[in-house]
């Protein structure tokens, strides 16, 4: 057997197929949760998994209020804003943010464990939380994904 003839093939837009999943968020636990939905978007559950191509699925996150802490993160964890101006940074525990913006907490979370480059934003761009049960993707058929 001549193991010269082997190649090796990288995946590009052309080879890349993408599908939908639903995740729901109801009882299960933030950071764990969102390990397992940046790895998809990167792609790293395909076989033909490329570092430098988007390889990943589309994700759909729906009951993002219902996500739990472990711990006492609902008191403790603070999420920081700066504004840019001096005197512009801003704190708000958990437990706020979730009354007023639920989406956020989990899009911040996957967005850490994403890349820092024109890749990640574009993996990024394949994410959709919903606070609610309901979600516009119904035509896009998204499979359920239970961890």
């Amino acid at each position: 057997m001549n193991t010269l003839s082997f190649k090796t093939k990288s995946a590009n837009d052309a080879t890349v197929t993408r599908e939908w999943h639903i995740v729901d968020a109801t009882n299960l636990t933030l950071g764990r949760m969102s390990a397992k939905i940046a790895a998809i978007l990167r792609g790293k559950n395909k076989p033909y998994y490329t570092p430098h191509t988007d390889c990943g699925d589309f994700i759909i996150v729906i009951n993002a209020e219902k996500v739990q802490f472990t711990g006492n993160k609902w008191n403790d964890k603070e999420y920081l804003t700066f504004s840019g101006y001096p005197g512009g940074q801003k704190a708000e525990v958990a437990k706020d943010l979730v009354r007023r913006r639920p989406e956020l907490i989990i899009e911040r979370a996957v967005k850490g464990m994403l890349p820092k480059n024109r890749l990640g934003r574009a993996m990024y761009k394949k994410l959709f939380v919903y606070a609610g049960a309901e979600h516009p993707h119904a035509a896009q058929k998204p499979k359920t994904l239970t961890f």
